[in-house]
């Protein structure tokens, strides 16, 4: 926990089971309404780790998704650096179990039941019914990760990527190579 706002730098080993307990509780949460993947409750995951609990800094929290995302492999990685930076190596463990065991068991689960029944109007409405809140929750991830200075910028950019998207033909791994310069 904190004391006075900042967050306590903590041992990998140190015993913390009410650090652990609560990041469980917040990740098993969070991971059945993680649509569209953990980084789209990112705004969560800030609003409960750095501003109500203090178990992270902001520049913990920004690095953590950086390097998760840097590193090869799956982009749930950056839930196991917070439970590391939040309660060592037992807050980086319980942390993942906490994000991926609800969800994969409920997408492996739908996957085998939706595989089926393709077919049904129902399912193929409730798919296109759910891109824009999957949509919604990453425009809220970049908003929180942007600095303040740049959301101008960074919305205009959006907004500039949705028209070439939706009005030309352009290759995405086009526009993510041009977001790399950027």
């Amino acid at each position: 926990m904190s004391q006075g706002g900042a967050p306590l730098i903590m041992s990998p080993l140190m015993w913390a089971p009410e650090v652990w307990w609560s990041l469980f509780g917040h990740f098993i949460a969070l991971s059945l309404m993680s649509i569209g993947g953990a980084i789209t409750l990112v705004s969560d995951m800030h609003r409960r780790l750095v501003v109500d609990d203090h178990l992270l800094s902001d520049g913990d929290f920004t690095a953590a998704i950086a390097l998760a995302q840097a590193a090869p492999g799956p982009n749930v990685l950056f839930v196991g650096l917070f439970g590391w930076y939040a309660g060592g190596i037992g807050g980086a463990l319980i942390s993942m179990l906490g994000i991926m065991i609800p969800s994969t068991t409920l997408a492996l689960a739908v996957a085998r039941w939706v595989s089926t029944r393709r077919h049904w109007l129902s399912v193929q409405a409730f798919q296109a019914g759910m891109m824009p809140v999957t949509v919604g929750l990453l425009l809220a991830t970049g908003w929180v990760l942007t600095p303040p200075v740049e959301h101008v910028r960074a919305l205009m950019l959006s907004v500039a990527v949705v028209v070439l998207v939706w009005r030309t033909r352009l290759s995405l791994i086009w526009l993510v190579a041009g977001g790399a310069l950027v």
